[in-house]
């Protein structure tokens, strides 16, 4: 891809409204464009990311054995008023609206209801069960106040998955092994080591839910931490029985700021009862199908790892979902014969081994290549000029430790795989 080819552009500033550094970046790099309050658009180098943070999503959810699903935006209320949450007291964000010939409808914030009956079709006995499915695909919440960019919208994608079992033991083991899932997906996208499970409230369904806290200063959540056990506690459920019973004290707990990247759920039959969700059982009695939910706001994880990774120059992405493996800079583009055969040449030795290549061919000065570059975060950084072509090697730098090399082309192939 040459960057001169991007319709997109960089600049100096972001809107004065953006507060928070991942919108401000992604902004400002031309990864997202604001629509409105709350609504962002993904531009070429923004999808790019996104399509590979699903990757890494999906690719744990097969692992889990789910299978992949597209329900519609569009849902029918009477499903939501039998289990209680078309109420806008019980719901504050719907977005609700009517069709023309006045039918209301609402556009969903999530999909329980309308899964659960689409199960319903198919699930009639304990030979059915258990099933696992999840899906990618925007969701919708009326928020009275969208902030931080990407981190709390109002439109956005989110990896909702659910599951459907005959007894409580086989969802408690499904959900362990989907919690475990999570921290891969983490560990991947390079906010691992920062991310806790953490107890939440259950609300009416358990007594606990579990949420997957990072920890950083910009977050708008506070945990309480205990790195010794790799586990946290939410605010909200910080009372002396439940840390007795989570094994934890509280002057051992440490209080810090988080951003929530996921959370599951046990369900139980708060929807399966109300919308007629049963099985056979083994003896050929009905029983009400045993339910759990797990979501990862996905615009929010790619804003948090932004928040965790940037520093003051810009961005700097996990190589798993970096939008290109390389950003080339071509300096003095077009003005040296030997330079321009130069880039060509390890263009195409790179693209042949599987490497994506950004390929900064602008007449700007170098001093704006370099400012770009470090603001859009590729890690790989390679430099081809007079001063390179002559000496017969590449400037590679990696911009997350700034360290660089100098290589050959060979020697560059081997050093961009094994990364």
């Amino acid at each position: 891809m040459r960057q001169s080819h991007l319709f997109t552009k960089t600049r100096k500033e972001a809107p004065a409204d953006e507060t928070s550094r991942s919108a401000q970046y992604l902004l400002r790099a031309g990864f997202i464009h604001k629509e409105l309050a709350g609504a962002y658009s993904m531009l070429p180098l923004g999808r790019r990311v996104l399509e590979k943070v699903t990757s890494v999503i999906r690719e744990e959810m097969e692992g889990l054995g789910a299978q992949e699903v597209s329900l519609t935006a569009l849902q029918d209320p009477e499903i939501w008023k039998a289990t209680g949450r078309w109420d806008d007291a019980a719901v504050d964000n719907w977005f609700k609206t009517k069709l023309k010939n006045e039918t209301e409808v609402g556009l969903a914030f999530t999909h329980e209801e309308p899964l659960t009956r689409i199960v319903s079709t198919f699930v009639h006995s304990y030979r059915d069960l258990p099933q696992y499915i999840f899906q990618l695909q925007n969701k919708f919440r009326n928020e009275l106040r969208a902030k931080s960019g990407l981190l709390r919208g109002r439109e956005f994608l989110m990896k909702d998955l659910y599951s459907f079992h005959v007894s409580v033991a086989d969802l408690d083991a499904f959900y362990e092994n989907a919690a475990a899932a999570y921290l891969r997906i983490f560990s991947k996208l390079g906010i691992g080591d920062r991310t806790y499970r953490t107890f939440a409230s259950g609300g009416a369904f358990s007594k606990f839910s579990d949420e997957f806290q990072t920890v950083i200063d910009s977050g708008e959540d506070t945990i309480y931490l205990s790195k010794e056990k790799g586990i946290a506690v939410n605010q909200e459920v910080m009372q002396d029985d439940i840390l007795q019973e989570l094994g934890l004290q509280r002057d051992q707990l440490e209080e810090v700021r988080a951003i929530e990247v996921g959370n599951i759920f046990k369900l139980g039959t708060k929807y399966s009862e109300p919308l007629g969700l049963t099985f056979a059982d083994a003896e050929g009695k009905k029983q009400p199908v045993i339910m759990g939910s797990y979501g990862i706001g996905v615009g929010r994880l790619m804003a948090t790892v932004v928040e965790c990774l940037a520093d003051e120059k810009g961005m700097i992405w996990p190589k798993k979902i970096t939008p290109f493996h390389v950003h080339l800079l071509e300096l003095n583009a077009g003005q040296d014969e030997t330079i321009t055969a130069a880039v060509t040449d390890t263009i195409q030795k790179l693209e042949t081994a599987g490497i994506d290549v950004l390929h900064d061919d602008r007449e700007v000065t170098p001093g704006q290549k370099f400012a770009d570059a470090d603001l859009i975060g590729i890690p790989t950084r390679l430099v081809i000029s007079a001063k390179t072509v002559a000496a017969g090697a590449h400037e590679v730098r990696d911009r997350a430790t700034g360290t660089v090399q100098s290589l050959t082309t060979e020697q560059l192939l081997t050093y961009v795989r094994g990364i």
